[in-house]
C-alpha cells in the first residue's frame, strides 16, 4: 500500500506542502491502522496540519539518527531549539540574537558556546536549515547561512508551530534516563509484564526498520514467533509494504521488490554499494572453499588483516573498473569505508580484536561481466550483476 510506504519514508506530511498528499493518506487511513498500531506498536498521529507515524525502534541503531547532524553539539543544540519553540505562539517571528540568547542560557551548565568559533556557527547553520527543511520554521528576512560569517548578522524567522509534533510521546517517565539504552531496558521490562504483544511488536520493529534480524539460538523467542508464524507474517508484510519476508537459520529478513522499494536501499546506484557487492562474493567464496568458517550462529568471525586481504584481493581483481575516487584512495582508508558502510547496513560489527560478518553478506552476490576489462576505461566503471 502506497500511503504506508510514503509515511514510512517521510518524517510526516505536512498539510501546507503537500495537500492533495495530506487528503489521500488521511482518507485511507483506516485501511492500514490496525497494522502500524497494532502489529507494529506505533503511534499514528493525525490532526488537520499532518500525518506522522511515531517510529520507535525496539533497538536504537547508529543510522537512525538524523543525518544532516555531526556531532554531540548538534543535538544539543537543536534540543535548546525545540525548547525555544516550544514558548512560541504559532507564526510568531523572532530574531537570530533571540534564539542564540536561549540557547546559550538553556545550554551553558552542559557545554561551553563560543560562537567565535566556526565549527559551532556552521552547527547552528546545519541545525537551522534542518529546522526549515522539516517545517519547523520560516525565513522571513536574511539567511541562516549568514551565520558562517559571524552571529551578528540578523535573521529574521517565523515559528510554524509544527515543532510541538516533533519529539516521541512516552506512556511512561522518562525524566531520569540517561542514554537510549534506558529506553531498550524499560521496553524489557514491559515485555516480562505482556510477552505476546510486546514481542510481536518488537519483531516487526526490527523488520521494517532494521536491514536484518538476527537470533543466536533456536530458544529465541523473536525466532520463535517468527518462524511459527512466518506464513501469517509475510502476509502482513507483502499486504502493506510489498514485501517478502525471508526466514533463515539465525536471520530474518524484510526483502523489497524493486517496484516496491522506498526509503533508503541497497544495492544501489553508487561505487560503495558495488564494492560492498564484490566483497560478498569474495567472502561467499572462501566459505565455499572453506578458506573461511561459518560458526553455529551463522557468522563468520575474523580479524582485521583477514578482512583487508579480502578487500586488497577485489582491489587487484577489479580496480580498473572503479571509479577514479576508488581507485586512488588511501587502502586503509578504503577500508574503514567498507567496514563502516556494512557495519551500517548490519552486514558485519566489529566486537575488539574480532570482525564479526552477519548473514546478510550471504544474500548478495556481484560480479562485473566477464570482459569488463576490455569495456572498461579510465573514466568510469561497469556496472555490476547481482542477485
Amino acid at each position: 500500500m502506497d500511503s504506508v510506504k510514503i509515511l514510512m519514508e517521510k518524517f510526516w506530511i505536512d498539510k501546507s506542502k503537500e495537500k492533495e498528499l495530506f487528503v489521500k493518506i488521511r482518507r485511507e487511513i483506516p485501511k492500514f491502522k490496525k497494522f502500524i498500531t497494532e502489529q507494529i506498536g506505533w503511534r499514528i498521529i493525525e490532526n488537520r496540519r499532518i500525518i506522522k507515524i511515531e517510529k520507535v525502534p525496539a533497538y536504537a541503531y547508529e543510522y537512525m539518527g538524523i543525518t544532516e547532524f555531526t556531532d554531540i553539539f548538534d543535538y544539543c543544540v537543536f534540543l535548546a531549539l525545540l525548547i525555544f519553540l516550544e514558548d512560541r505562539e504559532d507564526n510568531e517571528s523572532f530574531l537570530l540574537s533571540e534564539l542564540i540568547d536561549i540557547i546559550e542560557i538553556h545550554l551553558k551548565e552542559f557545554i561551553e558556546i563560543d560562537w567565535t568559533l566556526f565549527t559551532q556557527r556552521k552547527s547552528l547553520v546545519r541545525i537551522l536549515q534542518f529546522a526549515e527543511k522539516i517545517g519547523f520554521v520560516n525565513v522571513y528576512e536574511g539567511t541562516s547561512q549568514n551565520i558562517y560569517s559571524g552571529i551578528e548578522n540578523e535573521v529574521l524567522y517565523e515559528n510554524t508551530g509544527l515543532s510541538r509534533y516533533f519529539a516521541t510521546g512516552f506512556n511512561f517517565d522518562i525524566s531520569n534516563f540517561k542514554s537510549y539504552k534506558d529506553f531498550e531496558k524499560k521496553h524489557i521490562e514491559e515485555l516480562e509484564k505482556d510477552k505476546g504483544i510486546i514481542r510481536i511488536n518488537r519483531v516487526y520493529r526490527e523488520l521494517v526498520s532494521s536491514p536484518a534480524v538476527y537470533w543466536t539460538g533456536s530458544n529465541d523467542q523473536d525466532a520463535v514467533y517468527i518462524k511459527s508464524q512466518q506464513q501469517y507474517i509475510n502476509k502482513n508484510l507483502n499486504e502493506y509494504l510489498g514485501g517478502e519476508l525471508q526466514v533463515h537459520k539465525n536471520s530474518a529478513f524484510l526483502v523489497m521488490q524493486e517496484k516496491n522499494c522506498f526509503g533508503d536501499e541497497y544495492p544501489k546506484d553508487s561505487m560503495i554499494s558495488e564494492l560492498i557487492l564484490l566483497i560478498c562474493t569474495e567472502i561467499r567464496q572462501n566459505v565455499n572453499e572453506n578458506i573461511l568458517k561459518r560458526e553455529a550462529d551463522d557468522c563468520i568471525y575474523i580479524i582485521e588483516d583477514d578482512f583487508k586481504k579480502i578487500v586488497d584481493d577485489c582491489r587487484k581483481k577489479y580496480v580498473s573498473a572503479w571509479s577514479k575516487e576508488y581507485r586512488e584512495m588511501n587502502f586503509d582508508k578504503l577500508v574503514n569505508s567498507i567496514l563502516n558502510y556494512m557495519r551500517l547496513w548490519r552486514m558485519l560489527d566489529i566486537c575488539g580484536e574480532k570482525i564479526q560478518i552477519f548473514p546478510a553478506v550471504g544474500k548478495f552476490i556481484g560480479e562485473y561481466p566477464k570482459d569488463f576489462m576490455e569495456r572498461s576505461d579510465n573514466n568510469g566503471c561497469q556496472s555490476l550483476e547481482n542477485e
